[in-house]
């Protein structure tokens, strides 16, 4: 893992990204590392488009910026593949992770070619299944863990236990490892 990564979600107002990014942060924090969140919004409304960055590093970090070449993108709404450029600024060999009912390859299919190692969850079923609401933004940190550790699990349960109460918090934490079970990469 290198010194510094960079990560960009993507979603909607009301879905949660602001809180999934800090979540993440706070949980690589417990784990010792430095780290940065942060939301890039105006005066949008919920549904409307919205971007959260976190910034993970064993060294303080000292950048101050938009994240402009993620080293993963995580996408909670996948109706944003068809409006936003989901993968503007990654680079080969980026991860890019999607909230998607089906295979990574129909994704890429989907999107068109990417050079990102595309990682699939549905995110959606998982928050029914559990939550039983489409509250699908601890899914996704879940399927992030699963497929690259930017902070341990121990970790990332004791944030969200600090940020939800009681029975909330153990149906989100049962979400995050359900969903880092059943995230998918593409062959």
């Amino acid at each position: 893992m290198p010194d510094l990564t960079e990560v960009r979600w993507h979603g909607r107002g009301g879905q949660g990204v602001v809180t999934v990014s800090a979540l993440l942060a706070q949980a690589a924090l417990l784990d010792g590392k430095h780290v940065q969140s942060f939301p890039e919004f105006g005066p949008e409304r919920a549904g409307a488009p919205v971007k959260g960055f976190t910034r993970i590093s064993d060294h303080p970090i000292e950048i101050h910026c938009q994240v402009y070449h993620p080293d993963v993108v995580v996408v909670l709404d996948p109706t944003l593949l068809k409006t936003v450029d989901v993968t503007e600024g990654m680079r080969g060999g980026d991860v890019l992770l999607l909230n998607y009912d089906r295979s990574p390859e129909a994704a890429k299919k989907e999107m068109g070619e990417s050079e990102a190692k595309v990682y699939t969850v549905n995110a959606k079923r998982i928050a029914l299944d559990v939550l039983g609401r489409p509250i699908f933004n601890t899914a996704m940190l879940g399927a992030l863990i699963g497929v690259r550790e930017e902070a341990s699990m121990p970790s990332v349960v004791k944030a969200i236990e600090e940020r939800f109460p009681g029975a909330l918090a153990e149906k989100n934490v049962e979400v995050v490892k359900r969903a880092a079970r059943e995230v998918v990469g593409a062959e």
